[in-house]
């Protein structure tokens, strides 16, 4: 329809040189359509217009009704017999329904009728339908010269239409005009030949879409918060290749381990190992081969060589135990409270819940007189923070602390106790090695990233959630998130503190 509107004003145009008031075409036609078509020539430069602003009037439904039948107050004259009969009120009312009512009181305003008990009398001979008189110049000229004689008429419009002149690039045939720049055109310059259509650069763009936050980082951001406000600081993640003296020598971990083989850590190929150890390697090699502060150690001959071999981390523990280092240089008798979320590697056969890359919750506590008692108390508030309050713990075993507790949660919806984390404190053998001084204690706790937004999202397959795999929309779908803190007590999967 555009299309043709447009061909049509051309066509005019060019028959006629202008066009004075574009009314004659709107015949069917909306005003819009009319501007739209002006405005897609207009911007090739086709035509020139302006607008023709005019106050005209119509008649409502009412009005049609009179220009057809007559004015109430003439139906109810027309509807009462000549002579003393006359007609009930009742009566009129079954005739003409609705408008007897309005026509009765004109009439009497007139002095057209009487009224003699219940029935109505003509008081006059004959009347004149002004009323319709009155409508009828309007509907035919569309405006009147004394308004005042219609101040009982409903609607009047402001009608907008419109003068048309040729513009500078006039012409009877429209050519479809190029709104892209491709690079084929540049290629084969073709682009110097091509028409391009104007930008309307005062045209109101599309609405640009927002980025959204990946699930796992809105999760990962309650999470901070919780250690935020009981006082922790964030540890820097950014090594994710280890020596495997950082990711377990250092950590008490021995080199027959069988987290150490090819089957669960990824080991790196080139370069396959450190240039060198840090000065304390001897003191790490001693308590693993002869033990001390208490212990008999491993009883094995350690190698340089094997804690030189570079791996993808598999917990961000090796970066908390940098860090207990990097204090005990700083202020070996000084606290702290550590925290760190980032990813750790594993040599996993890939399915629905394991990756061969994850996130891990870490969270370290360095004080003196600190003891189990201070680390159950530490958890029961962090993960009240979480909505989690029934808990319980377990007796376990971890090379690198003692004692050891499995974390267990009462899951209303499960109706059992589930585990949701691993701790412990760390041992002797693991922090005096790093420099800490005697008196030093150590706690800390672990967690997982994945479980907790799987659930939160209803996700089943951590595929969906995390890798190549992973659907943007659902990112996008997605761009509120708060932990329902009810439904989250089985969302951590146990401890990656333990190997």
């Amino acid at each position: 329809m555009s299309s043709d509107l447009s061909s049509r004003i051309l066509l005019i145009l060019d028959q006629q040189g202008s066009i004075q008031d574009t009314s004659a075409l709107e015949e069917g036609l909306d005003q819009q359509e009319v501007f739209s078509a002006l405005k897609s020539l207009e911007s090739r430069s086709m035509v020139a217009f302006s607008a023709i602003e005019k106050e005209i009037w119509k008649p409502t439904e009412e009005g049609k009704q009179i220009l057809e039948f007559g004015s109430h107050e003439v139906r109810v004259f027309n509807a009462i017999p000549e002579g003393s009969q006359g007609i009930s009120i009742q009566e009129l009312a079954k005739v003409l329904g609705n408008i007897a009512k309005i026509g009765q009181g004109k009439a009497f305003k007139n002095g057209w009728i009487s009224k003699d008990g219940n029935r109505l009398l003509r008081a006059v001979s004959s009347v004149h339908d002004s009323t319709k008189d009155e409508l009828v110049e309007i509907s035919s000229s569309g405006s009147h010269q004394n308004p005042a004689t219609i101040k009982d008429l409903k609607r009047r419009k402001l009608h907008i239409s419109y003068s048309v002149e040729k513009g500078e690039h006039f012409s009877t045939k429209i050519e479809k005009q190029e709104t892209d720049l491709t690079f084929q055109m540049l290629q084969s310059g073709a682009w110097k030949t091509e028409k391009f259509k104007e930008y309307n650069f005062d045209a109101a763009g599309l609405p640009t879409k927002g980025g959204y936050f990946h699930p796992l980082l809105k999760v990962r951001e309650e999470i901070q918060q919780a250690f935020f406000e009981m006082g922790f600081e964030e540890m820097p993640t950014n090594h994710y290749v280890e020596a495997s003296f950082w990711n377990f020598d250092a950590l008490f971990i021995p080199q027959q381990h069988p987290a150490r083989d090819a089957q669960d850590t990824f080991f790196i190929k080139d370069p396959a190992c450190a240039d060198q150890l840090p000065d304390f390697y001897k003191e790490v090699k001693k308590v693993h081969e002869e033990g001390g502060y208490g212990s008999i150690g491993y009883r094995y001959p350690w190698s340089e060589e094997e804690s030189k071999r570079l791996v993808l981390r598999t917990h961000t523990t090796a970066v908390s135990g940098a860090m207990l280092n990097m204090l005990s240089k700083i202020n070996p008798s000084g606290s702290a409270k550590l925290f760190s979320i980032d990813k750790v590697y594993r040599n996993e056969s890939v399915d629905a819940t394991h990756l061969a890359e994850f996130h891990q919750v870490e969270g370290v506590i360095v004080d003196r007189d600190i003891s189990l008692g201070s680390l159950i108390s530490f958890l029961d508030t962090f993960f009240g923070k979480m909505g989690i309050k029934r808990l319980q713990f377990k007796p376990a075993y971890n090379p690198y602390t003692e004692p050891s507790l499995e974390v267990f949660a009462w899951h209303d919806g499960f109706g059992k106790w589930v585990e949701i984390g691993n701790s412990g404190m760390f041992r002797p053998e693991m922090l005096r090695p790093l420099g800490l001084d005697p008196g030093i204690r150590v706690i800390g706790f672990g967690l997982s990233l994945e479980r907790p937004t799987m659930i939160k999202y209803g996700i089943d397959n951590i595929r969906a959630l995390v890798g190549h795999k992973i659907d943007l929309n659902m990112v996008e779908n997605n761009p509120l998130c708060r932990l329902d803190k009810a439904a989250i007590v089985d969302a951590f999967s146990h401890a990656e503190i333990t190997d």
